[in-house]
């Protein structure tokens, strides 16, 4: 598989596109599986950053839909949770969430997604080594963010044992997952149909 650009996502490849309302279904399905893997939760005692499932969501959502789909996923999630909806890690809601500590890495959610579709667009996703990459691109683009604003609540000094090292070994993990799984996710439709070869 060359590097082209390419618009074939492993959404499309299994669910042919039926137009704008098929795309806004699919990034509203896929805004719900972020706010559910905000539930997951493991606080932290000496950092406001929990860990979650969201940022594994996140990234997934731009892999699987594709950067302007997986974008809109997660401007639809951030709009749920400010509109008053539970969907933010504990269950918070609401607008104020924006002016607290974690709301770097929120904003930084359809940025990482959009990037990482971007690159599933151009066939990273089919490769091991090429789709953990895309999904350390898309963390470190959620953590620059979220170290960006984190750094107006905490000293620099403290800045990386609050909002990144904690969560680097969980993110590694969940990025070689994710390597594993989508090469294999595309040989099996390659096999079965012989799409996107």
């Amino acid at each position: 598989m060359s590097g082209s650009v390419r618009t074939l996502t492993l959404a499309d490849a299994a669910h042919a596109r039926a137009g704008w309302l098929d795309d806004l279904l699919l990034a509203t399905a896929a805004s719900i599986v972020t706010a559910l893997a905000a539930r997951i939760e493991i606080p932290l005692p000496w950092t406001p950053v929990p860990i979650t499932g969201q940022t594994f969501a996140v990234l997934l959502s731009g892999a699987v839909l594709g950067a302007r789909r997986g974008f809109l996923s997660q401007v639809l999630y951030l709009a749920e949770g400010t509109f008053g909806l539970p969907v933010f890690a504990g269950g918070a809601a609401g607008f104020a969430i924006f002016a607290g500590p974690t709301a770097g890495y929120l904003v930084a959610f359809p940025f990482a997604a959009a990037l990482v579709g971007a690159l599933a667009e151009r066939g990273w996703d089919r490769r091991f080594f090429s789709m953990l990459a895309a999904m350390l691109l898309g963390s470190a683009v959620i953590f620059g963010l979220g170290l960006f604003w984190l750094a107006r609540f905490s000293p620099v000094s403290h800045l990386l044992a609050l909002g990144l090292l904690p969560f680097v070994p969980g993110d590694l993990i969940k990025a070689t997952l994710a390597a594993l799984a989508f090469p294999a996710a595309w040989r099996r439709l390659n096999r079965r149909s012989g799409i996107g070869r």
